[in-house]
């Protein structure tokens, strides 16, 4: 089975794992040994379904200003929490590959393999709701057909997104392409970098 395969099986199963219970604060039941590249998929998924729900909460216009907040900065946490978990898969890979001849003639890549794999966590969750919308018993057919387009292209998106990710892999493998990450430095997150915090001391 290919990368992508294995990971969209484990994004699908987290999706409908937290369906299950519906509820942002549900505790995690990673079923993965802890530090495998399957426990961390399984993680990263888990965080990015639960931020979906949140994005979903605080758009309610009634919300209550001061819980709209608290999910604000609740959101921001869970976006470091998603990019140090990006940062982790492409150490898997760097781990995975750095023994590789890399050939004079390699090219680098965009971005790097966990990037793209992080596109690939939200299209499951994209497919999920979709596939929701376009089956709603109280929605209307134009509705659902509207819904049901847009989940054919979501699913094809999938498709050549996996294949992108197992074609980047190879050359990576073969040393027809090579890796260069730069760890992401988001300085609204950095007391010492945003000056609202820093001039705050």
């Amino acid at each position: 089975m290919n990368f992508s395969q294995d990971a969209n099986k484990i994004f699908d199963a987290v999706v409908n794992d937290y369906h299950k219970v519906d509820d942002v604060d549900a505790p995690i039941c990673n079923p993965f040994a802890p530090m495998t590249i399957e426990n961390i998929l399984y993680l990263k998924n888990w965080i990015d379904t639960v931020q979906w729900h949140l994005e979903d909460i605080i758009r309610n216009p009634e919300i209550d200003p001061i819980e709209a907040l608290a999910i604000k900065r609740r959101i921001d946490k869970s976006n470091q929490d998603r990019t140090d978990l990006v940062e982790r898969i492409d150490s898997y890979f760097l781990e995975k590959y750095k023994d590789t001849k890399i050939k004079q003639s390699a090219v680098i890549n965009t971005e790097s393999p966990a990037w793209a794999i992080d596109r690939l966590s939200i299209l499951a969750l994209k497919i999920y709701h979709m596939q929701i919308e376009a089956e709603r018993e109280d929605a209307d057919k134009d509705h659902k057909a509207a819904c049901q387009e847009k989940l054919a292209v979501l699913l094809e998106q999938r498709t050549d997104l996996s294949t992108a990710i197992d074609q980047l892999l190879t050359d990576i493998e073969n040393g027809d392409r090579y890796m260069k990450v730069y760890k992401q430095m988001k300085m609204y997150n950095d007391p010492n970098l945003n000056p609202i915090l820093y001039q705050k001391k």
